[in-house]
């Protein structure tokens, strides 16, 4: 009878790895809702998401409730998080991508309207 308790507890050990599941973690994943509008931002594991995200799968994805409850779908080009103009960084206010401040000289914009305060940004096309 030990033998076969044991080998239940390495598959669901395993079984817990492969999903990718943390201690204490209770995340429920639902099939892709296709026709759902993505909410920005959103809440998921310990993070705050302003754009798509790509944990645990090919594609880009967003959650359809403001707390990730195991509502999703992929994103389409529609879904990605747009620029915000105008918005503040540093000492100026921008109406268009910027690279002020990028390293690499790559155009970029704020999410939200105050950079400053948020520190939420994407690169732009």
């Amino acid at each position: 009878m030990a033998l076969p308790v044991g080998l239940l507890l390495v598959w669901v050990c395993c079984l817990h790895s492969v999903a990718g599941l943390q201690h204490g973690e209770t995340i429920t994943h639902l099939p892709e809702v296709k026709d759902g509008k993505c909410f920005f931002p959103f809440h998921y594991r310990d993070g705050i998401f302003y754009d798509c995200v790509k944990f645990n799968a090919k594609h880009k994805w967003c959650s359809l409730n403001e707390t990730y409850e195991g509502y999703w779908k992929y994103c389409s080009e529609e879904d990605f998080a747009k620029c915000v103009f105008p918005f503040w960084y540093r000492h100026l206010i921008y109406w268009e991508c910027t690279d002020d401040g990028d390293s690499f000289g790559k155009t970029w914009c704020s999410l939200t309207q105050n950079y400053n305060k948020d520190k939420i940004w994407k690169y732009c096309d």
